[in-house]
């Protein structure tokens, strides 16, 4: 069999193979997270953020859209070196991101420590970070 013939039966075989993973996993979420901080906050997501009391105090002091929760838990930044996660089975993690204040209607570095059991995940404490 020479070489074009080799490649036209790769090709029809390659897009047959494609079109079957479309149509069996195409519907499921799957997704891979393969490094700590992807891990990390893939299971705090699936999980119903709860607030401190301090922290909602925090955010209504502040006047700060409650909307960034959500894009914390996406692409928020775990700062390992200051996270306790020597724990058994409570692990408390700093999170660094952005997030909106409404009087200023900008953008603004913030640390969350979010502790993360089995079944809730807690923010425990919020830190408005200065900018040097």
């Amino acid at each position: 069999m020479n070489l074009p013939k080799r490649i036209a039966f790769f090709s029809v075989g390659f897009i047959i193979g494609i079109i079957l993973l479309f149509v069996f996993l195409g519907g499921k979420r799957a997704s891979c997270a393969y490094f700590p901080s992807a891990r990390v906050l893939k299971s705090i997501r699936k999980k119903e953020p709860v607030l401190s009391s301090e922290v909602k105090k925090i955010i209504q002091e502040k006047e700060i859209d409650t909307g960034f929760i959500k894009s914390f838990f996406e692409d928020g930044d775990i700062l390992f070196s200051e996270s306790n996660i020597k724990q058994d089975s409570c692990n408390v993690y700093v999170i660094k991101g952005e997030a909106i204040f409404k009087e200023a209607n900008q953008e603004k570095p913030i640390k969350i420590w979010v502790k993360n059991c089995t079944k809730v995940a807690t923010i425990q404490k919020l830190e408005i970070i200065k900018k040097e």
